[in-house]
């Protein structure tokens, strides 16, 4: 049919008929185009034995070979994953072989080690299971950190007041204690985060209201550690991760925006304990980890949403910026993120 004369209609018609032309349009267009529509999935990898292990606050755990997720572009709306019931959200989101173990670290500071083929192997949208009643856990405990087993030399905590301690990886072998604890929360509050290092870097920790320090992590004393950083009244800490001079951290906001910070534009701090300095324009970031270029990010989102996307395409800055759009988030927040190498 063909558009008949509207020149001799009132003009509000006229506008109004050139809308629903726009919509028709619009609707017509193949979905992963549309306006708002999710970023195009790029073919997934060649089937790995990597998984992605998805754990909520109150410690429903779902793994997920890594290669059925599909490599979007940034700013993608991402897919559902894990299948939580409110007010239970995604808390944590791994990377590990199925072959490995994992440990688990709380907010007492204990540390408990599981097979990683111990966790129910799931599609991409699952439910999951309850990991709570593999281990003792004790009243108020929740897992804070995933981390490979054999991930390197030390292991660094850091609590939400942000004090720090070195763990040497040969107290957390197979031989392990289940809910052997090497923080006492009384001291400097909850432990909020950790993570491998190689011995010899340096350590970055960064805070909800978007600041971060660096320091040596040799200047950790054994055994009972030190204050990392004085924490503002209000903020606390919301990750540690362990860097060199030539590293990037992935900085991610509730809101979904995220940024690169090189470390080459973040002074390294002489010694720990000293005030935090602005590393990100916001005041609720939710994930501070180190990524390479070679690296992709994964960001899981409140309500169960998961996006995966390569770490190239987040601009490197030297400087404190807002970040750029990393997640399209509907009535919804960004909870936290990992990155993993891509060989």
């Amino acid at each position: 049919m063909e558009r008949p004369d509207l020149s001799n209609i009132p003009a509000e018609v006229q506008t109004y008929i050139e809308f629903l032309e726009a919509r028709v349009a619009e609707a017509s267009k193949p979905a992963p185009y549309r306006s708002g529509a999710s970023a195009p999935v790029e073919p997934s990898e060649p089937p790995t034995t990597l998984n992605v292990i998805t754990l909520s606050q109150s410690g429903v755990a779902k793994r997920t070979p890594r290669h059925l997720y599909g490599r979007q572009r940034r700013s993608g709306m991402g897919v559902f994953d894990i299948d939580v019931v409110e007010p239970d959200v995604p808390a944590i989101v791994a990377v590990a072989d199925e072959a490995d173990d994992v440990l688990l670290w709380t907010n007492l500071g204990r540390v408990y080690r599981l097979a990683v083929n111990k966790i129910e192997e799931t599609a991409v949208r699952a439910k999951g299971s309850s990991i709570m009643g593999k281990f003792k856990f004790l009243p108020n405990e929740k897992v804070v950190s995933i981390l490979p087993a054999d991930g390197g030399v030390y292991v660094v905590l850091v609590s939400e007041r942000g004090w720090v301690q070195r763990v040497r990886s040969s107290h957390l072998g197979k031989s392990l204690i289940p809910g052997m604890r090497f923080h006492d929360p009384k001291q400097s509050g909850f432990v909020t985060s950790a993570c491998w290092t190689r011995g010899e870097q340096n350590v970055f920790i960064g805070t909800k209201q978007g600041k971060g320090i660096r320091f040596r992590e040799t200047q950790i004393p054994p055994k009972h550690g030190t204050l990392g950083l004085r924490v503002d009244e209000g903020d606390v800490t919301v990750g540690v991760t362990a860097v060199d001079e030539e590293s990037g951290v992935f900085l991610l906001s509730h809101d979904g925006k995220g940024t690169i910070r090189q470390m080459t534009g973040f002074r390294m701090n002489k010694a720990p304990g000293a005030g935090a300095k602005v590393a990100m324009k916001t005041d609720n970031m939710v994930a501070a980890t180190a990524v390479s270029a070679h690296d992709d990010i994964f960001i899981v989102s409140q309500s169960g949403k998961m996006i995966r996307f390569q770490a190239n395409e987040i601009p490197p800055k030297d400087g404190v910026v807002q970040g750029v759009h990393c997640m399209s988030l509907r009535n919804d927040e960004a909870t936290t993120a990992a990155g993993t190498p891509i060989s």
